[in-house]
């Protein structure tokens, strides 16, 4: 009866968690180190938590009352709908195969992994924590891009569009960059997602700002935050949950310390200069200013934190500050668009920004490739390419998937559901 039971169950399961169970412990010729272990098993904690709670928190705070649970309700989402995808196929197709375009589907649902496993971008960790750390980058990536459309965007139309733009936006670059594509071969740097996370959903936010159009009363009614108490906290767990995903040197190692202080010393200088800006243009530091550039400052220096010096940072967050505050204000104003919670102005600027300072500062000694202060400006070509490929790749892809997701589910709820509010419209449930 217990042998029925064991291939019953085997037949059950699929290969992939299958092999994780029956493979033994730890192989004699392991290189999986236990303190690089320990330290991915907290990154990967504590980028999770960027997306719930710290991501909802943050968003949830700078929307109104009635589109608060709406708000966290689509952070959540992308926590479950893409943890799913990425055991299916995500991570297979990013990081299994070495082509230049797309990786393979040997590892579905995990296929083939075992405890001892390892993948070539990891070597000292077990592949199922780097399966599991890269799949939270996933989930923020896809939850990010929500920010530029809250207030007015179907909750089912998110969840179709989630899934296709995770399919054919972030699939494609996570493998270009950092899974051995053509972008990797050509050298590009982006140390945490500048390119994959920051510019590409900061780029889909923005097309998907224009194709949806402004929320009613843009311009001319209060659309003031409900409650940014609410947005300082998910600031701080953001601000926190950065040095997991910056710390992302795969190791317990002085690389990542040095990616950690480069990162907190980036968003105290962006939150300092936007404060500045405001104190010197209008007279009074706003808080929102102040959680805007301290975001603005962790983005941007997402992309050069494994590569550059610590005092770096300073500087980099300093830029930060100036542009990101100069891309939510003025070039915002000139074109004229509803970025809602100002994701292609923090997170897309930034990460473009970010990733061209990159090419700048890369010291040879922390990261193995010099930039342009050491002689080498070839490399401010190369990260301006990758900001060209990305950016193209992501407004392109996703203006097309908008508008495919409309021909079967409208994109927009209506005007009597906007003014009433998404959440009651949306979800059937408000705040009292």
């Amino acid at each position: 009866m217990a042998g029925l039971l064991r291939r019953a169950a085997a037949m059950a399961a699929p290969a992939g968690f299958m092999s994780i169970i029956a493979a033994p412990a730890q192989a004699a010729n392991s290189e999986i180190n236990t303190a690089d272990t320990a330290w991915m098993i907290v990154a990967t904690a504590l980028v999770l938590m960027m997306t719930i709670p710290g991501l909802a928190l943050f968003y949830s705070g700078m929307v109104r009352k009635k589109n608060v649970l709406a708000t966290m309700a689509q952070s959540l989402a992308a926590v479950t709908m893409i943890s799913i995808l990425w055991v299916a196929f995500g991570y297979s197709l990013c990081f299994v195969g070495d082509g230049p375009w797309i990786g393979t589907l040997d590892r579905w649902f995990l296929a083939g992994m075992t405890m001892d496993s390892v993948n070539p971008a990891a070597k000292t960790i077990p592949e199922a924590l780097f399966m599991l750390y890269q799949m939270t980058f996933a989930i923020i990536t896809v939850a990010l891009v929500a920010g530029s459309v809250a207030d007015r965007m179907r909750f089912s139309a998110y969840l179709v569009f989630s899934v296709a733009w995770f399919i054919f936006v972030y699939i494609p670059l996570a493998h270009w960059v950092w899974g051995g594509g053509f972008l990797a071969s050509m050298g590009v740097l982006d140390f945490a997602g500048g390119l994959v996370v920051h510019l590409s959903a900061g780029t889909a936010g923005l097309v998907a700002a224009k194709v949806m159009g402004r929320r009613h009363g843009y311009g001319t009614e209060n659309l003031s935050p409900f409650d940014l108490s609410l947005a300082v906290m998910g600031t701080g767990l953001l601000w926190v949950g950065w040095f997991g995903f910056n710390g992302s040197a795969g190791a317990a190692n002085s690389r990542a310390v040095l990616a950690i202080i480069a990162t907190h010393l980036a968003a105290c200088s962006g939150a300092l200069t936007w404060g500045a800006i405001e104190w010197s243009t209008r007279r009074k530091p706003s808080v929102l200013g102040m959680i805007s550039g301290a975001v603005a400052g962790l983005g941007t220096i997402t992309p050069a934190s494994g590569f550059v010096a610590p005092w770096h940072g300073i500087v980099i967050g300093i830029v930060a500050g100036a542009v990101c505050y100069w891309a939510c204000t003025w070039l915002k104003h000139r074109f004229n668009y509803d970025d809602s919670l100002d994701v292609f102005g923090v997170h897309g600027i930034g990460g473009l920004t970010g990733t061209l300072l990159a090419g700048v500062f890369a010291t040879s000694a922390i990261g193995g490739t010099a930039g342009l202060l050491e002689g080498h400006p070839q490399q401010l070509l190369i990260q301006l390419y990758g900001v060209a490929v990305t950016f193209v790749w992501a407004a392109g892809v996703s203006f097309v998937l908008l508008k495919l997701v409309s021909l079967f589910v409208p994109l927009r709820v209506s005007r009597e559901h906007e003014l009433e509010g998404l959440d009651i419209s949306q979800h059937g449930e408000a705040l009292q």
